[in-house]
């Protein structure tokens, strides 16, 4: 497995308008292609209008946590 950033764009409604802001977001997954799919599932059912705009491979190798 490796780290794959994700740029996901997503609609937000400020009220009187509906606004697109751009996220990115890390996924550790086993490719490409598998990152793609699991952001798009966790987007999904959330009623939320989004895109998944890019994914590519991270520089970063490992992610420590405060356990």
């Amino acid at each position: 497995m490796a780290y794959y950033t994700a740029k996901v764009r997503i609609a937000v409604d400020s009220g009187n308008k509906v606004k697109k802001v751009t996220e990115m977001y890390l996924v550790n997954a086993k490719s490409v292609t598998h990152a793609e799919a699991m952001v798009t599932k966790d987007f999904e059912g959330d009623g939320v209008d989004f895109e998944v705009k890019a994914v590519s491979n991270s520089k970063i190798i490992k992610v420590i946590e405060n356990n």
